[in-house]
């Protein structure tokens, strides 16, 4: 089956259509029908032949006509006349909410406002002040940090424009794991981007950080090396190196050096400890803390006392 790929924002989703026959050309004005209506969109995948497509494909309705980018154009000062309108509307109704974004559809059919809050909003005065306004379906959709920084973009800390306001399509879970097999600081200023969530470059590397960890030994574990057994202090993840401590006889002082990962052989893994959950002691692999255990002993003591 034959498809191209229309996005409707600058860094939108891209959808699939049916080109119906027709060349379309990356770049090209097209005007499709959607769930939300007639939209108005930009071809960025040109005539593509794919198998075994499980949704159905709506087809192409025509190439965007001179008219239909001017009426495109009209749309968008629609849009940022709904803002100020809508601003003053929120401040009316005394409304906690940050007005982010507003989409009006091609065919004039529906206003979209898309808005912040830290909790649930009652906005439905709100809505019939603005129907009122706009004579058209009114829709308020809530969005959460991510997306509106992605909508209003800025500058990362790398310097660049956002990633998610330039190229990236959809939001990828991010987790603090990437950050620790990454080795980087864990402070949330360091590893956290404008919107206040983890970074999504933190993704990029994961997948090859994860690979060349696979090979590293832990911090603790005990290995041989060419010039003795020792412990591990710290490792390099890129150049697959580790930093051991080694004591080439039972006299001599440890002596700090750097081996390849191939050079060492595993003797035993660092002891696995368990963390109390009452006082963060560590309970060694035992059912009982020993912090905790003392603490109820000089209690158990003082009450004898008295």
């Amino acid at each position: 089956m034959e498809i191209v790929g229309i996005r409707f924002r600058k860094v939108g989703k891209i959808y699939y259509f049916d080109p119906s026959g027709q060349i379309i050309e990356t770049g090209t004005p097209v005007i499709v029908e959607t769930v939300r209506g007639v939209e108005y969109g930009i071809t960025v995948i040109s005539n593509r032949n794919v198998d075994n497509i499980e949704i159905p494909v709506k087809k192409i309705i025509r190439i965007a006509t001179p008219t239909d980018t001017r009426q495109e154009e009209i749309n968008y000062q629609r849009e940022e006349e709904a803002v100020d309108i809508c601003l003053e509307k929120i401040k009316q109704h005394g409304l906690d909410m940050h007005l982010v974004d507003v989409e009006v559809t091609f065919d004039l059919n529906k206003i979209i406002f898309y808005f912040t809050a830290d909790g649930r909003v009652d906005f439905r005065e709100l809505v019939k002040s603005l129907a009122s306004v706009f004579r058209m379906r009114i829709e308020l959709r809530q969005i959460g940090v991510r997306d509106e920084a992605k909508i209003l973009n800025g500058m990362g800390i790398c310097g660049r424009t956002l990633c998610c306001a330039t190229f990236l399509d959809e939001f990828q879970p991010v987790s603090i794991k990437m950050a620790k097999d990454q080795g980087l600081s864990l402070n949330p200023t360091k590893i956290s981007g404008v919107c206040g969530r983890l970074m999504c470059c933190l993704k990029y590397e994961e997948e090859t950080y994860e690979h060349l960890n696979r090979n590293l030994p832990l911090i603790g574990d005990w290995v041989h090396t060419p010039d003795g057994n020792g412990e591990v202090l710290s490792v390099n993840v890129l150049r697959q190196l580790a930093k051991v401590a080694v004591q080439k006889s039972r006299n001599d002082d440890p002596m700090l050096l750097s081996y390849p990962i191939e050079k060492l052989k595993l003797l035993a893994h660092k002891k696995q400890t368990k963390s109390c959950h009452n006082c963060y002691g560590d309970t060694q692999g035992s059912d009982s803390c020993s912090i905790c255990n003392n603490k109820h002993q000089q209690n158990k003591n003082q009450k004898g006392n008295d």
